[in-house]
């Protein structure tokens, strides 16, 4: 078993230089989807066009681990359980490239994204950089409508039944991301693309599926205050230095899960 590594980082520049992300068969391939989704029709309510409401529907399904990581992509069967056609189905997929949450090779078409343990341990190096510069900027612009819109995220959470109970965190997406919340909050447009749009739904891939232990919610709980704390006080290299270490510990939790899974199908 490949020991734990720390990886906290200073030099965000690393995001321009990680190598392309690779396809590896850690579980087994699910050709056919009808096993994990429910045949729905899309709606275009609230605005959304077809391609954005089944990009958004397979993104979640992705996320979520209804379509597990490795699984081939397959075009028809994802226009039967969402009565669409091919066109607007391949540009959502196409946006799901961008996302990294697919990936398409030759002669084998497109899967959902699984990450080896080398690829996973460089896409957190670059989440612990830059989300600890965004917490750094954060110190630096935040004002106090806005420390007390994440105060009530935060309240939000601890609120929530699931973390009460201590079944786990509160991930939701967007502004009721405590995460995403400080990374708009940093003033940098840069970072904000990079971590709210390119890498954010990957990175809540693995939060989602793999970050979760009896003890941890609490935990992360109380590293979110505390950073927040140090926040508001301005003191941005506490901030950041109080990131790093919370996006390690669950980095470590991650590394742990996806070891353990690893040597279930080596043993399987």
């Amino acid at each position: 078993m490949t020991a734990s590594v720390s990886f906290i980082v200073d030099n965000p520049i690393a995001f321009f230089v990680i190598p392309r992300y690779k396809i590896i068969k850690t579980v087994e391939i699910v050709d056919n989807m009808q096993d994990t989704l429910v045949p729905q029709a899309i709606s275009t309510s609230q605005g959304m066009t077809l391609t954005e409401h089944v990009f958004k529907q397979i993104q979640s399904a992705i996320v979520l681990g209804q379509i597990p990581a490795g699984s081939k992509i397959s075009e028809p069967e994802l226009a039967r359980i969402y009565g669409i056609s091919r066109g607007p189905l391949r540009e959502a997929i196409h946006r799901l490239e961008g996302q990294k949450l697919v990936e398409r090779t030759a002669h084998v078409g497109a899967r959902v994204v699984s990450l080896s343990l080398q690829q996973f341990q460089e896409l957190y190096q670059i989440r612990a950089s830059l989300e600890g510069l965004a917490c750094k900027l954060a110190a630096q612009h935040i004002d106090k409508k806005q420390i007390l819109a994440l105060r009530d995220v935060l309240r939000m959470h601890a609120e929530d039944e699931n973390f009460k109970a201590g079944k786990g965190y509160y991930l939701q997406e967007g502004q009721d991301d405590f995460h995403y919340c400080i990374i708009k909050s940093s003033g940098n447009k840069t970072l904000e693309k990079m971590l709210c749009d390119e890498l954010y739904h990957l990175i809540r891939m693995y939060r989602i599926q793999f970050s979760n232990t009896p003890d941890r919610p609490s935990k992360a709980w109380d590293e979110h205050i505390r950073i927040l704390d140090a926040i508001a006080e301005g003191d941005g290299e506490l901030a950041e230095m109080l990131m790093h270490r919370h996006i390690n510990a669950s980095y470590k939790i991650v590394e742990q899960t996806l070891l353990q899974n690893q040597g279930e199908q080596q043993h399987g």
